[in-house]
């Protein structure tokens, strides 16, 4: 199973990603998370990308890129994957789907079951900023959380479109309790079978 996990930030996609990969028992690669480690502990990438996270902004694609095309090479993704944080641009998507054909064993199996689904968790902005600010993280103030939405809306909505276009795309009303957004998740990818 290969899974894109979109929605704003506070919808809850690290969240599901976590509990579906493991019922799955395939890796949730969320590039949060490998930001975040990157820049506690300082590596090279991290100093880079903490500039543009402490302003809300999103990291440079090309910063993006490589650190998922070095995720994807490891070998406990060859049996499938929960991809949470990428991509987050038209461009980004385009780059994987180039990326998925130079991965071994990444690429779309033989089948239409095994097509790579992007999941879109959609839940209104106030509810959003209610949640992250709940959160309590150093970086979630009301301003850049503000921003953090608009700076989504702008570059990161496109790709509903493009995954729409493409047939590809999994729609679920991220705005109830978290056992209801798992229920509909399971259900609405029950249908797709997990790919070894």
């Amino acid at each position: 199973m290969q899974l894109i996990f979109m929605g704003p930030p506070g919808a809850g996609k690290g969240t599901q990603a976590q509990l579906l990969a493991s019922l799955w028992n395939i890796p949730h690669i969320s590039t949060g998370d490998i930001l975040r480690a990157s820049v506690v502990a300082k590596t090279a990438l991290g100093q880079k990308a903490q500039s543009y996270m402490d302003a809300g902004d999103l990291v440079p694609d090309q910063l993006l890129m490589d650190l998922v095309q070095e995720r994807m090479n490891q070998p406990d993704a060859s049996a499938g994957w929960i991809l949470d944080g990428f991509p987050r641009t038209v461009p980004q998507a385009a780059f994987f789907d180039q990326l998925l054909c130079d991965v071994p064993g990444a690429g779309p199996k033989s089948g239409k079951d095994c097509a790579l689904r992007a999941v879109n968790l959609d839940v209104p902005d106030n509810v959003l900023v209610t949640r992250l600010l709940s959160r309590g993280r150093q970086d979630d103030n009301e301003q850049t959380i503000r921003h953090r939405l608009q700076v989504y809306r702008e570059q990161t909505e496109p790709l509903i479109e493009f995954y729409r276009d493409r047939q590809q795309l999994v729609a679920v009303d991220g705005d109830r309790s978290m056992a209801e957004v798992t229920a509909e998740l399971q259900q609405a990818l029950s249908g797709d079978q997990i790919c070894h």
